[in-house]
């Protein structure tokens, strides 16, 4: 039997080893290259990450960049859970049709959806003349060229990546909880807000993960809808190392940001092992 485990073990080294290998070269090694260079560039030591807290125009790009990609979640995933919900109980028919609706914007280009929207916010676009029209509004609102413009251009591309994993998490809810639990008395809102939601958030938390990660690296939606006054981390690690030259800085701030999200995964992470453990 020890004979048996150990060729297992032999076997199972052989096949992963590659895959090891694979993962070591294109991830870990560049990942421990940029960290090595963010305290060697351009010269030994902390100097770099000091700058982050002594360098207000840089403190002041990452907190946009973080608060961007925080509401950005947050929006994307209320609007990604009442659509899954929707496409939880809506007929076949109608479920195709959502889904279609859902997944053509992820087969066009991010540039030409950014500069679709540049079109439809900008003062003389068509939301703002569509509003003038109604006489809702006297005068055209800002809606381009600000925060206001890269969070919209930004909701619209991570809504899908919200959607999928909630609606995957309602779709394998067993039905006969619901209907135990109005069997009992309870009300339609005590048994969403008891039964069915708690079992949808391992999706929720996937949705808001993955759609927290992306967001934090956005690059052509901030330069496009920003135009210039939204800089956004990634447009400015783009700066440190292709026009300034500054190697150091740009890793620095690479690394700060793959420490941030690896400390959001974490902190979700053990959140869901706490709450796991509590029921």
């Amino acid at each position: 039997m020890a004979a048996l485990r150990a060729l297992d073990l032999r076997i199972f080294g052989i096949f992963l080893l590659p895959s090891l290998l694979f993962v070591g070269v294109v991830f870990v090694y560049p990942v421990l290259k940029i960290l090595l260079i963010s305290v060697t560039d351009p010269q030994p030591g902390l100097g770099n990450y000091m700058l982050l807290v002594e360098n207000p125009a840089l403190r002041r790009v990452f907190i946009t960049t973080i608060r961007i990609a925080v509401l950005t979640t947050l929006i994307s995933t209320l609007i990604g859970y009442l659509l899954a919900y929707r496409m939880h109980v809506a007929k076949a028919g109608e479920l195709r049709i959502i889904i279609f609706c859902l997944m053509f914007p992820l087969w066009t280009s991010v540039l030409v959806r950014a500069f679709a929207w540049v079109a439809l916010l900008q003062n003389n676009g068509i939301v703002n003349a569509a509003l003038l029209g109604l006489g809702a509004i006297d005068q055209p609102l800002p809606m381009s060229r600000n925060e206001l413009g890269v969070l919209i251009g930004m909701v619209h591309v991570m809504v899908p990546y919200a959607t999928l994993p909630i609606y995957s998490a309602m779709k394998g809810i067993d039905p006969r909880l619901m209907q135990a639990a109005r069997s009992l008395g309870a009300g339609a809102w005590p048994t969403f807000w008891r039964i069915f939601m708690p079992l949808t958030l391992p999706g929720v938390g996937a949705g808001m993960i993955l759609v927290f990660i992306t967001s934090i690296g956005f690059y052509v939606t901030p330069i496009v809808l920003g135009g210039g006054k939204v800089v956004m981390v990634a447009e400015y690690i783009s700066v440190q190392i292709t026009e300034t030259l500054r190697w150091g800085l740009g890793s620095m701030l690479a690394t700060v940001l793959l420490a941030v999200v690896l400390l959001f995964v974490f902190a979700f992470r053990r959140l869901t092992v706490l709450r796991q453990g509590a029921a």
